[in-house]
């Protein structure tokens, strides 16, 4: 179901110096915040929250779920490319599965590690804060990459569609829209990291175990229906 030749080209694509400047924008912009934070308020656990939830679990994310999901696969599919990927021996799922591993790795690194690392310079890790939402972008990471690997299977508007539901749904009808919150997510991570942090500086719209089924069953699908049409793909090409 891997395979190492796809997940070198992936990489490659994704990492890529234009890329990887875009990718390296948020993180350092949020570690820059929680420096003059932490410099201007001290140590202050709601104010951590606020920081990681406001801006790294609501915005950053997302926006290199979409940054890292579209572009493993959506730049093959516009310009071309992917056809030579199809003619390889190659199982169709295999191609997604590994695309979808080295999307959930880059969005990993580049949202879980700098969540950590403001969070410790915020509040040190207090009541489990960095913790607790660390966890919640590395578990937000996988669904978010499965979702917009499918965006860039199915449509050339991927990033827009992708950050139409990062910034739109999750960010605005997310926190205005009590049925939206539901549907986001970003609130079953949060109920992850509530579990996690206890009290009530973390809380989510969703519980727990349905948190944990709606994000595999979103990152299963997602996964499946993904493959699904890159196999329909490959067969209109060959028509």
């Amino acid at each position: 179901m891997y395979d190492p030749t796809v997940a070198r080209l992936t990489y490659r694509a994704l990492l890529g110096r234009r890329r990887a400047l875009i990718l390296g924008a948020l993180p350092l912009l949020l570690v820059v915040i929680s420096v003059a934070v932490r410099a201007l308020t001290g140590a202050d656990d709601q104010t951590a929250s606020d920081v990681l939830g406001g801006f790294a679990l609501a915005t950053m994310v997302p926006i290199i779920g979409v940054i890292a999901g579209t572009g493993a696969i959506g730049p093959e599919i516009d310009d071309g490319s992917v056809v030579y990927l199809l003619s390889k021996p190659l199982k169709r799922p295999t191609i997604i599965f590994t695309k979808l591993i080295v999307a959930i790795a880059v969005t990993m690194v580049f949202s879980a590690v700098p969540t950590l690392i403001a969070g410790l310079i915020l509040n040190g890790n207090g009541q489990q804060i960095a913790v607790a939402y660390t966890v919640a972008a590395l578990v937000s990471s996988i669904a978010y990459s499965a979702l917009f690997l499918l965006l860039g299977t199915v449509s050339r508007h991927a990033v827009v569609f992708g950050l139409v539901y990062a910034l739109v749904w999750e960010a605005l009808f997310g926190s205005l829209v009590p049925g939206a919150r539901t549907l986001s997510v970003q609130q079953w991570s949060l109920a992850v990291a509530h579990k996690m942090a206890g009290g009530d500086l973390v809380t989510s719209e969703v519980g727990l175990p349905t948190a944990t089924v709606l994000l595999v069953a979103v990152t299963v699908l997602a996964t499946w229906y993904a493959g699904q049409k890159l196999r329909s793909l490959t067969l209109a090409g060959e028509e």
